[in-house]
């Protein structure tokens, strides 16, 4: 199968839904599929990229580590005629993921969308942020599901709340994969080393963007209260982002910002050290579609601490992997650390743990990745797009134009209706029931 990617964010950039692309394009490679990634250009690329299609990009939009890319579909037809793609998969709902969708139609391909991000939870990032911008925000991904074949979820809690938001309701879950036989070998003394971080210490973690959306300052402050009582407790933190000034301002109100280490961006086998230099994995975020930096953690042998929000409740369970508290309770969460410094308490946690991991493996997850890309082609006819003369695609063209038009018309619509927003997620709300396909 030939199937062609469209992404927002890929490397160097360091974040969930980069990490998702590349993995799922290696593994669909290994299984012996043609995978096409068309990307923004970025500071730091790999020189040398096989089967990456780069396009202009503004970088670091509004001072985020995001970059938007400026698409030019004009000159990537050529490419894409050449490659005789199958299946078009679109990661993101605007900017290269218009182009996606003119793609497709172009082409007559099935398009499929997953959708990564709560994007509400990001308009700080846009001038002018308002209740308003938070409506586009959750208009553009639900509008964008009706011009789709298929839409993938990445989790179980975003699958019922794009379908309570009128999305397109031919919803798959599927969680992004982890390697889990790489993350389970590591190196942690080596990184405790370099840390200056004792062998003898007890290790609380974190990996991730450091960035505002991640309730960061309120997991440094639940850390810092562990720390305080506990002399031999250290906090080791991986990633970099706005919110780290925040986080080294409360270690030091609390007195303890000598046990804060920040070990910034770390990839490949220095991050999965980084885990295995940890005994326990702490993490607060109430902003994400799947807990992909969780099923790392886990795969590495580490209990989770986490707060009840969509993506996390789909790999932690309550006593079996770890703990996970309803709300924003800074003590609850430094006594459940607390707890597990019980090593013998950690290691009736770790074989849970290990267990999920396993549930997430990216051979799984790829392959029913490949199954939602067989239902949507076969579900569309034979592909004759192969056949077309230059009228026929000129034409095709046009009418791709005019279905991008009325997306946004009905994206327009929805923002200045000034009706309540459907299934905005309320930090404290309980598990939702699994819906049923």
């Amino acid at each position: 199968m030939n199937i062609l990617m469209f992404t927002n964010t890929y490397r160097p950039i360091v974040g969930g839904v980069s990490e998702s692309v590349q993995r799922l394009k290696t593994r669909l490679q290994a299984e012996g599929h043609r995978v096409l990634v068309v990307a923004p250009k970025l500071e730091g690329q790999p020189l040398h990229e096989a089967d990456v299609i780069r396009v202009a990009a503004v970088q670091h939009f509004n001072g985020s580590d995001f970059s938007l890319p400026v698409p030019i579909p004009g000159q990537l037809y050529e490419a894409i005629e050449a490659f005789e793609p199958d299946i078009v998969h679109s990661h993101h709902p605007f900017l290269l993921g218009d182009t996606a969708a003119r793609a497709a139609e172009t082409y007559s391909l099935p398009l499929i969308f997953t959708h990564h991000t709560l994007y509400e939870h990001y308009t700080h990032y846009v001038p002018g942020n308002s209740p308003r911008m938070q409506r586009f925000a959750v208009a553009l991904p639900t509008e964008y599901t009706k011009l789709c074949d298929a839409v993938i979820a990445p989790s179980e809690s975003v699958r019922e709340l794009m379908l309570q938001r009128g999305a397109n309701d031919a919803i798959y879950v599927v969680p992004s994969g982890v390697d889990t036989r790489r993350f389970s070998r590591g190196d942690g003394a080596w990184l405790r080393q370099r840390m200056r971080i004792a062998e003898d210490a007890y290790v609380v973690g974190h990996v991730g963007r450091l960035a505002r959306e991640k309730n960061l300052p309120f997991l440094a402050d639940a850390v810092a209260r562990l720390l305080v009582a506990e002399p031999k407790a250290h906090f080791l933190i991986v990633g970099d982002g706005d919110a780290r000034l925040a986080m080294h301002e409360v270690a030091v109100s609390a007195g303890v910002a000598d046990r804060f280490h920040f070990a910034g961006k770390l990839h490949d086998q220095t991050l999965i050290d980084a885990y295995h230099a940890m005994d326990v994995f702490a993490f607060a975020s109430h902003s994400e579609t799947q807990g992909m930096v969780l099923v790392e953690a886990m795969a590495a042998g580490l209990p989770v601490v986490a707060i009840n929000a969509p993506g996390v409740r789909e790999v932690l369970k309550n006593a079996e992997n770890g703990y996970m508290l309803a709300g924003n309770d800074a003590q609850a969460l430094a006594m459940a650390l607390n707890n597990l410094q019980e090593k013998a308490h950690r290691n009736r946690l770790r074989e849970g743990a290990l267990k999920t991991a396993k549930a997430f493996d990216e051979g799984c997850c790829a392959l029913r990745c490949l199954e939602v890309y067989r239902r949507a082609i076969a579900a569309g006819g034979p592909i004759s797009h192969a056949d077309q003369d230059a009228w026929e695609r000129a034409r095709a063209r046009l009418g791709a134009e005019w279905q991008m038009l009325r997306h946004r018309g009905r994206v327009l619509r929805s923002v200045f209706q000034d009706q309540p927003m459907l299934g905005l997620i309320n930090p404290a709300d309980e598990e939702p029931e699994a819906f049923q396909k």
